[in-house]
């Protein structure tokens, strides 16, 4: 029996390096976690009432393009950038939607591009671009965030 005890005992005193366990700092923890975030990819993206009942991602992000594309089209037509530019059949527009529903737009021109008048055609865009209907922001692990992206606008000559 007194052997039985010693082992035992000796086998308790061994087991307590098993249940010593490393704990990871709060830095490492924090390090990871963002190791693991996709930066380039959203939870939800920015939409507008219209592509609120669709569920799918996929098909929500097409609707609100779509949306955002025959908006600004709509609001470019009153204006006589095809009268002034006929060459010019299709402005790309970065358009930045911020956590707070503010939305930006910016034309994207080629560096070189010296054929048209880039502050003019800048100009139109802000004078025209407003009162949009509101824009839900894109959502980021529960919050929203600031997401940009470019789309084609296609500038149509009238007849």
């Amino acid at each position: 029996m007194k052997q039985f005890s010693i082992f035992i005992l000796l086998l308790f005193l061994n087991s307590c390096q098993y249940f010593e366990k490393k704990v990871p700092s709060e830095k490492e923890l924090l390090q990871k976690e963002l190791k693991s975030i996709n930066w380039k990819e959203v939870d939800e993206y920015p939409t507008v009432a219209e592509c609120e009942t669709i569920s799918d991602k996929k098909q929500r992000q097409k609707c609100f393009f779509e949306v955002m594309s025959q908006l600004i089209q709509e609001k470019l037509n009153v204006d006589s950038l095809s009268i002034l530019y006929p060459d010019l059949d299709t402005i790309q527009v970065k358009v930045t939607v911020f956590p707070n529903s503010k939305m930006k737009f910016e034309p994207e021109f080629q560096k070189d591009s010296v054929v048209y008048d880039t502050i003019r055609i800048d100009s139109v865009l802000h004078a025209r671009l407003v009162d949009f209907p509101k824009v839900n922001p894109a959502i980021k692990r529960g919050l929203p965030v600031k997401t940009q992206f470019t789309l084609p606008v296609i500038i149509k000559a009238k007849e």
